[in-house]
């Protein structure tokens, strides 16, 4: 097996309402997403997929719990100001805050909001991770 990720998807229980949220974050679905069935986001190299969070848990061959899976996403930026503004950003459409953006031990500055289906974003500057012209992490 690569050692790469091509696909996340997320379950979510109203894909209208979460194709809204992620829409008013500036994602734009692409043609190839199946109206009222799935919803794919070209993220430039991986492909976020939205769909029914009963028909992911089923098609995964898993019981879907209802709480966090052990998964949080994040999205890596160059400055500070950018963690608040995504932040607000989320806030107002209607995500939970679940850390303001602020200092890290690690020497960065993160926060974290919670989308409406219960999935952690966290967002990140990360001074050992600088991010190339394509906004790709470069381990250091």
């Amino acid at each position: 097996m690569d050692q790469r990720i091509t696909l996340v998807t997320l379950g979510v229980r109203d894909l209208a309402r979460a194709i809204i949220f992620y829409g008013a974050l500036g994602w734009k679905a692409h043609p190839a997403s199946v109206e009222g069935d799935v919803a794919f986001f070209d993220t430039g190299g991986l492909v976020v997929a939205l769909w029914g969070r009963d028909e992911l848990a089923a098609d995964s061959g898993v019981e879907d719990s209802g709480g966090w899976g052990g998964v949080t996403l994040a999205h890596n930026v160059v400055e500070a100001e950018q963690v608040d503004a995504i932040l607000a950003d989320a806030a107002a459409a209607g995500a939970r805050v679940a850390r303001a953006g602020a200092p890290t031990p690690w020497g960065g500055y993160s926060g974290v909001f919670v989308d409406p289906d219960g999935h952690p974003w966290e967002v990140a500057v990360n001074p050992g991770w600088p991010l190339d012209e394509a906004g790709r992490p470069q381990l250091g």
